[in-house]
This record gives structure tokens, C-alpha cells and sequence, in this order.
């Protein structure tokens, strides 16, 4: 099964659309950001970029979730080509933001999941410090803030059968790393430039 029939069954089952509204789609380089509610949000964000962009995205993913079964890591290594990372107890050798660098290279765009888990609620948690390394280490690569709307009522916490609700995905104007910003107020800015974009 190829990434574009993945693609569309992912829109078929959940509806999902892309809102483009403080941006274009575009294949540059860049990272985009979501809140997490459920997990269908990476399929989702991924399933909604258009072709070109989508072939040069990579999901970052838990990699305690995304390797269990036979089903997900498939999707996963073969369709998504996700960046798998621990997100409980990462070592030296198992640096979440090396493995993100190396994963963008020149080429490629990131999806990531800034609160580090799910959360239940429309608005965001608060962001671990994962999204601020990166617009540190690549100044370069556009920050694009994404609101996922409707997907913890599609698939909610512990259900496995989707329940068909309209979901959708809006993606916001790009942001970077201010100079002399700190990084609990960019986090936070970011966090707020992605709550700005519910019921857009």
C-alpha cells in the first residue's frame, strides 16, 4: 500500500481537511507543530499536506507506540518514514535531537507533537523544550504552528474503531526564534500561536 492510498483513507475516515491560513503549502524546508489529542494526529497532519509537501515530511513519533504490533511499525518505517524517538527515559546514545537533525538533513520536513504526550483538552499543554532546540539549531527552517481539531473525539484515549466525526487541521502563520528570546516565553508564544488557530 503506497503513502498516497494511506494518505486517503486517512481523509476518508476522518474527514480531516487542511485550513491553510497564515500560510501556503509549500516543500521547503520546515517544521510543523500540533497540539496532541489523539493518535491519529500524526496520520492526520501528515495525510492532509499535499503530495509534494507530504513526500518530504516526517513525523516525529514515540517510538513505544509507533513499534508495537505489526500494523504500525509498517506505517511507520514504510508509508510515513517517521523519526521514532523514546520520549520516557532517552540515553547519550538515544538523543531525541540528533536524531531529528539528522532526519531533516537538507531535504526534509518535520511534524512534532510539542507537548510530549496527549492532553485531553482543546487547548495545548505546556511545550517541552524539544521545539525551541531545534528553532536554535536550525534558524533557517520555518515554524509552522498547527491546530488539530476533533481528533480525541474521533478516536479517543483506549477506543481503536474511529468514530466518523469531521476532524480538520489548520496551519498558521510561520514563527521563529526571536533574538534574545528566552525560551520559556518562546515556548509559550509558541504554544499560543497554535491555541490562536482553534475555530479558524
Amino acid at each position: 500500500m503506497s503513502g498516497k492510498t494511506v494518505s486517503f483513507l486517512g481523509r476518508l475516515v476522518t474527514g480531516a481537511r487542511a485550513h491553510w491560513k497564515g500560510c501556503e503549502p509549500d516543500p521547503r524546508q520546515r517544521i510543523y507543530f500540533a497540539n496532541h489529542t489523539s493518535n491519529l494526529d500524526a496520520l492526520v497532519v501528515w495525510s492532509v499536506l499535499p503530495q509534494a509537501v507530504r513526500e518530504r515530511t516526517r513525523p516525529v513519533a514515540a517510538r513505544d507506540y509507533w513499534t508495537g504490533g505489526w500494523i504500525r511499525p509498517w506505517l511507520a518505517k514504510d508509508v510515513f518514514h517517521a523519526v521514532l524517538i523514546e520520549r520516557k527515559k532517552p540515553t547519550a546514545h538515544d538523543n531525541p535531537l540528533v536524531d531529528m537533525l539528522e532526519a531533516m538533513g537538507d531535504r526534509h520536513s518535520l511534524i512534532l507533537f510539542p507537548e510530549g504526550g496527549r492532553f485531553p483538552g482543546p487547548e495545548p499543554g505546556p511545550f517541552k523544550g524539544g521545539l525551541h532546540h531545534l528553532a536554535v539549531k536550525r534558524p533557517d527552517v520555518e515554524l509552522v504552528p498547527c491546530y488539530v481539531e476533533n481528533m480525541n473525539r474521533i478516536l479517543p484515549k483506549g477506543e481503536f474503531v474511529p468514530v466518523p466525526i469531521l476532524g480538520g487541521v489548520t496551519f498558521g502563520t510561520p514563527l521563529r526564534l526571536e533574538e534574545g528570546e528566552s525560551k520559556p516565553d518562546f515556548l509559550e508564544r509558541a504554544r499560543q500561536s497554535v491555541w490562536a488557530l482553534a475555530g479558524e
